[in-house]
Formats: structure tokens, sequence, C-alpha cells
């Protein structure tokens, strides 16, 4: 049944992609606002009919009330695709920090390129930090949030990587709030896996951190303090030893 549902979810998934895709390419370089709009629908679309009416995911949502009426820096865990859409609906408004390879995806990455995501080159090193953090400082202060995963890629369920510093620079330089996210969508949705699994995915909102008087390193190490926590909480049978998993 999982193949099934999977096999639809693709099917109808790729046109639905390329023809919103295409809207924001248009649309974007005109009317930002309207290409927000346009992401918005077909996020709605996605989520609803593709991911829980044809997948059989849900969601479970904990610490809605911890995120704040402005522009922030998102720092998340990041297990697979669907945090990748689901997070929208809560930052509407928003931009992720990407590869820049990303952006040769037919449809999507064009979408991505017109809407103004930040593509960085993950080998850029310093000169990658300071684009984030120009970049970045300049859309928070225009009401857009921005989106980060701060390992880097997707890590397994139960597995954590080194906590990269470009999200918490971005945060104190632009004396924003860091919203930190932990979720367990890996458990259902697998990196590179085409069948996906039905069940709940539970996301959680930790407590703001204001950035302003800390150091990268004390956000940095705040973030990853509780979402590892966290993970612990929500994904318990992942951590069996008391520990993570360095990947």
């Amino acid at each position: 049944m999982a193949l099934i549902r999977s096999l639809l979810f693709t099917l109808l998934s790729v046109p639905l992609i390329a023809f919103f895709g295409a809207l924001v390419c248009v649309v974007a370089p005109f009317h930002v606002n309207t290409a927000y709009v346009l992401i918005d629908i077909w996020r709605s679309i996605f989520l609803g009919l593709l991911v829980r009416g044809v997948l059989g995911i849900r969601t479970r949502v904990v610490g809605i009330e911890n995120i704040p009426d402005e522009a922030v820096v998102v720092l998340s865990k990041h297990q697979s695709a669907w945090e990748t859409v689901a997070l929208q609906q809560w930052f509407p408004r928003m931009v992720f920090v990407l590869k820049r390879e990303l952006l040769l995806l037919p449809f999507l990455g064009w979408a991505f390129k017109a809407i103004g995501m930040i593509a960085i080159d993950r080998k850029a090193g310093m000169d990658a930090l300071a684009q984030v953090s120009e970049q970045g400082t300049a859309l928070l202060r225009r009401g857009i949030s921005v989106i980060i995963f701060p390992e880097g890629t997707r890590v397994a369920p139960g597995q954590k990587k080194r906590y990269k510093p470009g999200g918490a620079h971005l945060a104190v330089q632009a004396k924003a709030k860091v919203v930190p996210v932990a979720h367990n969508a890996g458990e259902v949705w697998r990196r590179n896996a085409f069948i996906k699994q039905p069940g709940t995915v539970t996301i959680s909102f930790g407590p703001a951190i204001d950035a302003s008087g800390l150091t990268v390193e004390e956000v940095n190490r705040q973030v990853e303090a509780w979402i590892e926590g966290e993970m612990h909480r929500i994904s318990p049978h992942r951590y069996c030893d008391g520990s993570s998993q360095q990947a």
C-alpha cells in the first residue's frame, strides 16, 4: 500500500511543482508578494492533498506559541524533504539558505532563484558565511525570515552532525531572534527514499533566542542543546543509549 501511495504521490507532485514553479518564475520578477501567494497555494495543495491525503502523513505541532510575530532566523533539524515545505506554514514570508546546485533543478530550482533564495557554494568557506550574513540581514530587515539547516545536510533519525555557525552568525550580526526547530520527519520520509510511510510527524518549536548581546558560539551552543534535547524527547527509541550518534 505504501508503494502505491508513493507512486501516486510522485505522479501528482511532479506536474504540480512544474505548474506552480513556472508561475512563480513568471510572476516573481514583477510582484514578489503575488509570488508568495502562489507558493502558499502550492504548499496547501501539496501538504493537504498529497502529503496528508495520499501519503497519509499527518502533523503534530508543539510550541507554536514560541514563534515571534516578526522575521526570525529559523535553525532546524534536517531529515527529509518534508520540512522544506512544511516550515513554510509557520514562516510564510521566508527564504532558505541552500546549496547553489539546487538552482539548476527544472521549475523548482528556477522558482528558488526567482524568489531570491540564498544560494551558496558550500566549499566557499568564509565567502559563503559573508554572503549569508549580508543577504540574510537585508532580508530580515524587510520582514522575511531566513531558514537554515545548521547541520548542512539531511541527517538520519538518531544521528547528528556538527552544527555549523552560519545561522548563529547571521542572527548575531542582524541582532535577530532565533527559533530552534526539532522534528522526526525522517521516521516516515527517509532521505532519498522513494517509498514514504504513513504516520505522524512531530514538529517542535523551541523558545526564541534573542541573539542580541550573545556571541556566535553561545547562540550555536544553545540551539544545538535545545534541538538535540528535544530530539531525544520526540524520538526516544532512537537514543536508547542516552546519546546521539555522530554521523
